[in-house]
């Protein structure tokens, strides 16, 4: 998991059935100090979220099949939750962990 600010919607006309329907936002990740870094993904987004929110996403393929209920398909990132707030007691100690990044 990580957050992520979303910085715009993706529009596909043609796609897989079990993308039809489905709202996607491209996600830039936000590193500790809730900068953007550039890491985008495209996220298929279940939370009603839209560009300029905080948002928290789930990046891997089985969770996100999961929490869609297809299985096999195609989707690896997945919105889950709209961030109103995060709190960090000292940034520069957890951003010296090799796991910081990722939730």
């Amino acid at each position: 998991m990580y957050i992520g600010k979303v910085i715009g919607t993706v529009v596909a006309t043609i796609k897989i059935s079990h993308l039809e329907s489905r709202k996607l936002l491209l996600v830039d990740q936000l590193d500790l100090k809730g900068q953007e870094t550039g890491y985008y993904d495209i996220a298929v987004d279940v939370v009603q979220a839209g560009p300029g929110d905080t948002v928290l996403v789930i990046d891997e393929g089985n969770g996100a099949r999961q929490i869609l209920g297809i299985d096999p398909g195609a989707i690896r990132a997945v919105i889950v939750g709209v961030v109103d707030e995060v709190t960090i007691t000292d940034v520069e100690e957890i951003a010296s962990e090799p796991y910081a990044v990722s939730i």
